[in-house]
């Protein structure tokens, strides 16, 4: 992709770059205490899948030999199965804007890159923020891993010339170049279970929009998309963030807290997860609201269209309606799901919630609440729409 604009600090490493960037990954002491620790080595078991990385060649091979297999393990380990649907409203020959909600760091993404692959889909680029890239070993991991650099935490002027960056690269993607693009609706994880796109991730990708609203969006081939988990990925680790910014509105996360987070993400135990596409934007959609004269309210229109799109496509598993109907104190849901769910549930919200040092009944109703937010925004939609209910019962 040839481009007037310098994308080197932000793009994914390239194949000619691999072989330097995974010398230098394997002779960073940090990667190889944490993949030690991680994967419970002995030092010759080790050693031999550092052999076995160095005689690799590119990415593809990299990715094929020790990501997919790795995340495989995760899902064999940590969950109860992995589905994926929608994927015949795609075209295996276009580029596609995904645009998803956001649960866990590292596998919201890493998992659908790897079900897409089986698919016969070309890889889909990654963004990843600059503020989970707390050592230099987890930049070189994510960008030989397909990952681009969103900036993050850096002054006014400089986040407004790293938007317009930003938003040429990802348009230059799709419309240029290889990859499919997968970018979050929103910045950082959604902890409350709400699901909402920010307004501002649409103004940043119309930046580097030379045409109107309809043309500029259109090219981009916006999909909208949601991934489910019936188990919250780090829900203790998101009520206790949640309890902190109740107490002190300026409380901030430290880098061993996201390092944290990413790591129990791979870990805990997630139950069924379900990945599914939406429908391309049609461009009816684009030119209905591109007749709103004012900017800013565009916007506002195309975000609340990707979040109802993302709220029909979210899979509400038993747990959703079981806490549902205890955070309002309800029986309306009592069909969605049996007793032995339900007993299970409490088990699983007591054995968390003990993780979290804070007032437990407060903590309580934090994690029932992120449970039930999906429900809640399901209900919003207009009525007639169809609800996907994970079928748990059989």
């Amino acid at each position: 992709m040839h481009s007037v604009h310098n994308f080197d600090d932000i793009r994914p490493y390239r194949d000619e770059e691999f072989q330097t960037v995974i010398s230098r990954l394997l002779a960073d002491p940090e990667f190889n205490k944490v993949m030690s620790r991680y994967f419970h080595q002995t030092p010759d078991v080790f050693d031999q899948m550092k052999l076995g990385m160095m005689a690799t060649r590119n990415i593809g091979d990299f990715q094929a030999r020790f990501i997919v297999p790795v995340l495989n393990q995760i899902l064999v380990s940590t969950s109860r199965g992995l589905t994926i649907h929608g994927l015949d409203h795609l075209d295996k020959s276009k580029r596609y804007l995904y645009i998803s909600n956001h649960r866990d760091i590292i596998l919201d993404s890493a998992l659908m890159n790897v079900k897409m692959h089986e698919s016969g889909f070309n890889p889909t680029e990654i963004a990843i923020g600059s503020n989970l890239l707390i050592f230099p070993w987890i930049n070189d991991l994510v960008r030989i891993n397909r990952s681009f650099i969103v900036k993050r935490n850096i002054p006014v002027k400089q986040m407004l010339e790293a938007s317009h960056l930003l938003s040429h690269y990802i348009r230059e993607t799709i419309v240029k170049g290889s990859d499919s693009i997968w970018i979050a609706q929103r910045e950082g994880r959604a902890k409350d279970g709400n699901d909402m796109t920010q307004p501002s991730l649409l103004k940043m990708l119309n930046m580097s929009n030379k045409a109107d609203f309809v043309a500029g969006f259109q090219d981009l081939n916006i999909v909208p998309m949601a991934i489910s988990y019936e188990i919250e990925p780090c829900g203790n680790e998101k009520v206790a963030e949640l309890k902190k910014r109740m107490a002190d509105p300026n409380f901030h996360k430290t880098e061993k807290d996201d390092l944290m987070s990413m790591m129990s993400g791979l870990k805990n135990q997630k139950g069924q997860i379900h990945i599914q596409f939406g429908q391309p934007i049609p461009e009816s959609v684009l030119r209905h609201i591109g007749c709103e004269p004012q900017p800013n309210e565009r916007l506002r229109l195309l975000a609340e269209y990707i979040d109802t799109e993302i709220y029909n496509s979210y899979r509400l598993f038993a747990n959703n309606f079981i806490a549902y109907d205890l955070y309002y104190r309800t029986n309306k849901y009592q069909s969605r799901y049996t007793l032995e769910q339900k007993e299970a549930f409490v088990t699983l919200t007591h054995e968390r919630l003990r993780l979290v040092n804070e007032d437990i009944d407060d903590a309580m109703q934090l994690w029932l609440n992120m449970y039930a937010n999906p429900v809640c925004n399901f209900e919003k939609l207009a009525t007639g729409t169809k609800m996907q209910v994970a079928d748990s019962l059989k």
